[in-house]
């Protein structure tokens, strides 16, 4: 048996409709009913047969510090690919954020290991490996987290996580981490993911960042995913995107697909700083949600570039181009708004 955390997430529901497409037996968590619909409209855009495809999976309620549901949901398990995790650049989210992605991922990782779980997959980000001193330096797997660096609180709680997932490698479970950049795929169009920069983009962004991160197909993380674990492959991680792009050169590639006019006004270091305090001060006066931090301006003025090398020659892998992504997701997206 197979279980998936995470399963109504972005990657979670595209590696399940992958599982069930191969018969595969597969069990899946989720913490709120309501969410089990993403998973049967993200099945939608890839097959008619929603329902048959759907009941294929084994659903379990369950969170993932819910350590009696999760003793359920392991029952006869052998593999687990450990997608959950909560998503937040906001400074106030930090002890939530410990509490999903580290204390959470301790969790999997102990009933791994007394469920003798033959191989663990845990699906973590770029944002967990650390930055290189030259903006130009390519960031490899080897690239030394610095933990005095100011860091953004979800970055922190990925590279705990990931702590954790060693520290069970060292306890008897096989396991493989995949760092996949930001994820292009359909369906998620609110949120923080890139389903609402799309969205954002389609209804009129102002300002792009001078920065640049990496980007990565939805499906190309499923395929990475599920050959590493059917892989000899054991106690590895794993960069997994598929080109470097500035922010800049993503949103005139979204822009295109939409056949919009290009986003033409760069957020200046100057105006970021202003926007950061801003809403820092919205949020300590009226007690808004954060929607930019300190860290995140860092992180979206930074230029970083990471190399893909490791897993290409491990798997002979080869990523779907970028522009195709943004293709699909755009005609996914019209198709939604229609």
């Amino acid at each position: 048996m197979i279980l998936v955390t995470g399963g109504t997430g972005l990657v979670g529901s595209h590696l399940l409709f992958e599982l069930v497409s191969n018969n595969r037996p597969v069990r899946a968590i989720y913490r709120r009913a309501h969410k089990l619909e993403m998973v049967k409209k993200v099945f939608g855009y890839y097959t008619d047969a929603v329902d048959e495809f759907y009941n294929r999976i084994e659903w379990v309620e369950a969170n993932i510090n819910d350590i009696p549901a999760l003793e359920v949901a392991f029952t006869n398990v052998s593999y687990v690919y450990h997608c959950a995790a909560f998503i937040s650049f906001e400074p106030d989210k930090y002890y939530q954020l410990r509490k999903v992605n580290i204390k959470g991922t301790a969790n999997i990782v102990n009933l791994c290991i007394s469920h003798h779980v033959k191989k663990l997959c845990y699906v973590s980000s770029i944002a967990a490996i650390g930055n290189a001193q030259h903006p130009d330096t390519l960031i490899t797997e080897q690239t030394e987290w610095n933990p005095e660096a100011d860091n953004s609180v979800y970055a922190i709680t990925k590279y705990g996580a990931e702590l954790e997932v060693w520290r069970g490698t060292q306890e008897g479970v096989d396991a493989v981490i995949v760092n996949p950049g930001i994820i292009l795929g359909p369906g998620f169009w609110k949120g923080g993911g890139s389903g609402s920069l799309f969205k954002r983009i389609h209804k009129g962004l102002k300002h792009y960042p001078k920065g640049s991160t990496a980007y990565v197909d939805v499906w190309d993380v499923v395929d990475a995913m599920l050959q590493l674990m059917s892989s000899d492959i054991i106690n590895e991680r794993y960069i997994v995107i598929a080109e470097n792009l500035s922010f800049k050169s993503f949103n005139d590639k979204v822009t295109t697909a939409f056949s919009l006019p290009p986003i033409r006004k760069e957020a200046t270091p100057l105006l970021l700083a202003i926007a950061w305090r801003l809403d820092w001060l919205n949020h300590k006066l009226f007690g808004k949600r954060r929607k930019l931090s300190k860290q995140l301006v860092k992180s979206i003025l930074t230029k970083t570039v990471y190399d893909n090398s490791k897993i290409k020659k491990a798997l002979d892998f080869r990523f779907k181009s970028i522009d195709h992504s943004i293709s699909e997701v755009v005609d996914y997206y019209l198709r939604d708004s229609k």
